[in-house]
């Protein structure tokens, strides 16, 4: 069975990642793990790390749920607050075959910008 990692945040519950992801088990069985960072800030409010974690948790749970209704194979965890130190948490407890990342469109992506495809695809 194929694992496959996907880290994402607001896009989480978006048409397209459900769309990818079921593209993947039209191929074979396959599983996905889900790593949201942390957001400590949202919405030009400062949280403290355990309310921003709550709230990970909940938008977390909520995707969960929208994926397995789906017909998807996924479990989840809220990951550092850093998307690339995230991934690397979870790619140290589980082997995958493929990353996708699932960011807003360019220009209103922060993960475009800081290029964390990019810098995924080198670490």
């Amino acid at each position: 069975m194929r694992r496959y990692l996907i880290v994402a945040n607001r896009t989480l519950t978006g048409p397209h990642l459900v769309s990818e992801a079921q593209a993947r088990c039209a191929l074979g069985p396959c599983e996905f793990h889900v790593v949201v960072p942390l957001n400590p800030a949202a919405e030009g409010m400062v949280w403290s790390e355990g309310r921003a974690r709550a709230h990970a948790r909940a938008h977390l749970d909520h995707a969960l749920a929208h994926l397995r209704d789906a017909g998807l194979d996924v479990s989840g965890e809220v990951g550092d607050t850093s998307p690339l130190r995230a991934v690397g948490d979870a790619l140290r407890k589980q082997d995958f075959a493929e990353i996708i990342v699932s960011t807003l469109p360019p220009g209103a992506s922060r993960w475009l910008k800081l290029d964390l495809p990019s810098r995924l695809r080198h670490s």
